[in-house]
């Protein structure tokens, strides 16, 4: 069985990976290998595709380097396929909950409060749409057999429902997170409408599929996890 595997990072990680750094040194190939062999264990990994977006220095300075760090451990496998987006941080008046909340904790908003406040936002362009090109793609060229879209984005929906309805292959949904763990039905009832099946991720995969630490590279300095990641679930 030919397997490929759509991965979309952004939704990934947030979903899973933001409040659990000890997760984040995550070797996705690894991943991958272990969910397709126990959908079937003759499965091949054909190729891993890691949908990914260059994060912003403006909001979090250090972001960009522990990324830069985990794109390189991705590269030093040798299997993994990174398609980039970007992200853009605009500038908008926003309507404030009230009351409101903020960060640090602790913070005391005067009253009375504003109706709108004016923030910096980043949003993520781009990599849904890779994603879902390359799935039909993909089927259109009978390049697998059963394919992997690990996400809970809706935006996926319809490039899914052409893989499955009208193009005939299979593809699995893989959920970000654990139905438990969210408060929302996951994966959304739409795509799991055109998935041919769902799977999920326990923290046991995530576990096994780590990069060692430091990870050592042929002719290269070594890679070391970022020092935060290696404590367990940031509460916030």
């Amino acid at each position: 069985m030919r397997a490929i595997f759509y991965i979309d990072g952004f939704n990934f990680y947030h979903a899973r990976l933001r409040k659990n750094r000890q997760f984040r040194w995550l070797n996705v190939h690894a991943l991958a290998q272990a969910l397709a062999t126990a959908d079937d264990p003759n499965a091949t990994i054909d190729l891993v595709n890691f949908y990914t977006a260059y994060v912003s220095g403006k909001i979090d300075p250090a972001a960009v380097g522990k990324q830069q760090a985990y794109l390189a451990a991705l590269k030093s496998t040798g299997a993994i396929a990174i398609h980039s987006g970007n992200f853009i941080i605009s500038n908008r008046w926003v309507k404030l909950v009230h009351p409101p909340m903020a960060k640090p904790d602790g913070y005391v908003w005067p009253q009375p409060y504003p109706e709108f406040v004016y923030v910096a936002t980043p949003q993520e362009k781009g990599t849904d749409v890779k994603l879902g090109v390359h799935l039909v793609r993909d089927a259109f060229q009978n390049a697998f057999d059963v394919a992997y879209v690990l996400t809970n984005d809706t935006d996926l929906v319809e490039p899914i429902r052409i893989a499955t309805e009208e193009l005939g292959k299979r593809v699995v949904v893989v959920a970000p997170v654990l139905p438990q763990q969210a408060n929302r039905p996951v994966p959304a009832p739409s795509l799991t409408k055109v998935a041919s099946k769902v799977a999920y991720i326990i923290d046991a995969d995530l576990i096994a599929a780590q990069f060692p630490d430091p990870l050592l590279r042929d002719k290269m300095k070594p890679l070391t996890k970022p020092v935060d990641w290696v404590y367990g679930p940031l509460r916030e």
